[in-house]
């Protein structure tokens, strides 16, 4: 029984890093998020439509880009996928009772969003560890960075770049201003609960962060 279980574990994973290496040309159709919040408005009989279209980073302004990063995973560029500086800065920032940001990266974002919805568990910890180094492998920063950006969630049934900014501002992607990305940035970890209207505090932390490094 145990046998045939760690066979299953190694298909499974072995497809999820052929999706991995895939999504380096292939711009993904869907994900585990997507179909995870179909499943509950189905489930929970409550109106669903999502808004998804995928766009090249050429098309994001550079002020979301940054802003996101600023926000998410200030040492995207320096990390291989863990970034344990900033883990320890998450769990200070825990127990002072003034956390702004996670500590997951934008590559274990990434891979959870592709693959293991919005749960947690040790085994899928333990699944997206194992991910995360195929994914900086084959991928690189820029197809990371355009992948996350278009297929989070940022809104019930918002996904990406182009739909959060035509949903909560009414421009492109491309047009959006730098306070506006900054706003998107900040409802990032909770954006079914978030709304960037109200988002001042953070989204001034957010900018901030964003001068410091020279953007």
């Amino acid at each position: 029984m145990i046998r045939w279980l760690l066979i299953g574990v190694v298909i499974l994973w072995s497809l999820a890093a052929l999706l991995l290496v895939a999504a380096r040309w292939i711009d993904p159709p869907t994900t585990a998020v997507h179909l995870q919040r179909r499943v509950q408005a189905w489930m929970h009989r409550t109106p669903y439509r999502e808004h998804y279209e995928f766009v090249p980073l050429s098309q994001i302004s550079p002020d979301l880009q940054h802003a996101v990063i600023a926000a998410e995973d200030a040492r995207f560029y320096q990390h291989h996928g863990f970034d344990w500086q900033a883990l320890q800065l998450a769990a200070q920032e825990d127990m002072e009772g003034g956390r702004t940001r996670g500590g997951s990266t934008l590559t274990q974002q990434l891979v959870k969003n592709l693959f293991f919805g919005t749960g947690r568990s040790f085994l899928r910890k333990g699944a997206e560890a194992t991910l995360v180094p195929v994914a900086e492998f084959v991928l690189g920063k820029q197809r990371i960075l355009e992948l996350y950006l278009n297929l989070v969630e940022w809104g019930p049934g918002i996904y990406g770049a182009k739909a959060a900014c035509q949903h909560h501002y009414g421009t492109t992607a491309r047009n959006i201003h730098r306070e506006q990305a900054a706003r998107l940035a900040a409802i990032l970890p909770a954006p079914l609960k978030r709304r960037p209207q109200r988002m001042n505090h953070y989204s001034e932390i957010i900018l901030k962060r964003m001068s410091q490094v020279g953007w």
